[in-house]
C-alpha cells in the first residue's frame, strides 16, 4: 500500500507521556526520568519520536512531571531538524488521564492526535494505524499487541515434563500497546478529578462503542524493568532498527 505525505495530516500532534515516576526501574530512575534511559546511544524517548518522525509526524508535545528539568534541558541544548517540540509540565504525581486533560488547550477542536507512553518501542506502521482510525471513525483507536513471551511452557504428566515449548508471542492474546489515536472528543470522557486514562475513560469509550483496536502482530516491547532495558539494548545492538 502506497502513501502520499500530501494526503496525510502530518501536522497532527504527537503527545508522549513522560511524567511518571518509573518506580519499577528505580535502578535508573533515581537519577533520571524513565524516558531518558538510554537504549544504545539515545534515550528511549528519542527512539519513540523517531518512530513517528520516519512516517512524517514531527509535531511533539512532551507531557512532563518527574524530573522534568532533565528532559527540558536535553531538548533545549539540542537541535532537531524539522521537529517542533513543546515541553509541558503536567505535574509530578498526575495520573495519565489527568495528564492528558491538562493538554487540552494545545489540541484543536475536531482534530485527531496521537498519544503514547514514553517507554515503549515498536515497528508499527504509523500511517496504517492512522488510516485504520480514519476508516472506523471512532473517538479512539488503541494499538493491540501481543505481550512479550517471557517463559517457556511446560507440559507435565506424572511429575515428568513431557514437552517443553518456547512460548510464541503471537499466541498470547492482546494487550494495550500504548500507541493511541484520539479525536479531540476524548476530553469529554476524562473527569476533572484525578484519573487513569486506562480506567474510566477507556471503559466509557467501550460502553459507547467508541474504541477501535488496531492489531499489530509484529515487534513491540515496553521498558518496565531492568530486564526489559537490557533486552531492548541487545535488540538495538544487533539490528540498529525496530
Amino acid at each position: 500500500m502506497m502513501f502520499c505525505l500530501k494526503c496525510w495530516d502530518t501536522k497532527m500532534k504527537v503527545i508522549i507521556l513522560c511524567g511518571g515516576l518509573g518506580t519499577r526501574l528505580s535502578e535508573e530512575t533515581k537519577k533520571i526520568p524513565k524516558p531518558m534511559i538510554k537504549i544504545g546511544e539515545l534515550p528511549i524517548l528519542l527512539h519513540i519520536m523517531n518512530i513517528y518522525s520516519k512516517h512524517g509526524f514531527n509535531d511533539f508535545i512532551l507531557a512532563l512531571g518527574y524530573k522534568k528539568n532533565i528532559i527540558k534541558s536535553y531538548f533545549k541544548n539540542k537541535k532537531f531538524k524539522d521537529w517542533n517540540i513543546k515541553t509541558v509540565d503536567t505535574g509530578k504525581n498526575t495520573l495519565t488521564g489527568t495528564r492528558l486533560l491538562k493538554l487540552k488547550k494545545f489540541i484543536e477542536p475536531n482534530s485527531n492526535f496521537f498519544l503514547t507512553y514514553g517507554d515503549g518501542v515498536t515497528n508499527l506502521n504509523i500511517k496504517k494505524l492512522y488510516a485504520f482510525h480514519k476508516k472506523h471513525k471512532k473517538c479512539a483507536t488503541v494499538t493491540a499487541v501481543h505481550p512479550p513471551a517471557r517463559f517457556g511452557e511446560l507440559f507435565i504428566s506424572n511429575k515428568s515434563v513431557k514437552k517443553f515449548e518456547e512460548k510464541n508471542q503471537t499466541n498470547m492474546g492482546w494487550i494495550n500497546g500504548g500507541f493511541f489515536i484520539f479525536k479531540s472528543d476524548i476530553f469529554d470522557y476524562i473527569p476533572k478529578k484525578q484519573c487513569m486514562l486506562e480506567r474510566d475513560p477507556m471503559k466509557n469509550l467501550v460502553k459507547k462503542n467508541e474504541l477501535a483496536a488496531y492489531k499489530h502482530n509484529s515487534f513491540w516491547q515496553c521498558m518496565d524493568t531492568l530486564r526489559d532495558k537490557k533486552l531492548l539494548s541487545e535488540i538495538w545492538r544487533k539490528k540498529k532498527n525496530w
